[in-house]
């Protein structure tokens, strides 16, 4: 809500297939940035042929996503993740490939 101009330039980028390799949304509790990262995530993982009509909430990643078993797609909750072990445990994991979509999402 009130987030259009972002909301078109992520469109834009994912009709383009140009995406960037990282994105930092930030902002106050409650403004959309979980809700629009998985989004995002869903739409570069989208396996519709039409770039302009990703997410298609169709396919097989788009349902998984929607279901919350997309395996590359992980969410990991900065205020309890605060330690140089679960740094290190995610840093061991990065290097694996994605095993599901094109890409790994970690948000």
């Amino acid at each position: 809500m009130g987030q259009d101009h972002i909301v078109t330039t992520l469109k834009n980028a994912i009709a383009a297939d140009r995406v960037g390799h990282a994105y930092l949304f930030a902002g106050s509790r409650g403004t959309g940035k979980t809700t629009l990262a998985r989004l995002l995530a869903k739409a570069v993982n989208c396996t519709n042929p039409e770039p302009t009509k990703r997410p298609c909430n169709e396919c097989d990643h788009c349902k998984a996503v929607n279901d919350n078993r997309f395996m590359d797609l992980i969410e990991i909750d900065a205020a309890s993740n605060t330690s140089v072990d679960d740094v290190r445990d995610l840093r061991d994991k990065i290097n694996f490939s994605p095993s599901q979509g094109k890409y790994k999402i970690y948000i």
